[in-house]
């Protein structure tokens, strides 16, 4: 199949396998691009979704926090004159 010891071919089979090694190193890459966009894209369906609070927020590595570091306060609503 390779004969390297005949000088017409043998740049030729040099040539074929560092294009199929630069092939192959490609492939890897972009299958691992694709892979971390399909993590990501899962990693994003699957997170808590924050309530529309205005002192509560997400860290990434903390999770679901409030700014004053406790329970969240109902805050007195003005009643309504008649």
């Amino acid at each position: 199949m390779f004969d390297w010891s005949d000088p017409e071919t043998f740049w030729l089979n040099v040539t074929n396998i560092a294009l199929g090694a630069a092939t192959l190193i490609c492939c890897v890459v972009l299958a691992f691009g694709v892979l971390q966009e399909v993590v990501e894209r899962l990693r994003k369906r699957a997170a808590v979704p924050v309530l529309r609070d205005d002192h509560a927020f997400a860290l990434p590595k903390l999770g679901l926090t409030m700014a004053d570091g406790g329970e969240k306060h109902e805050e007195d609503k003005p009643e309504q004159k008649q």
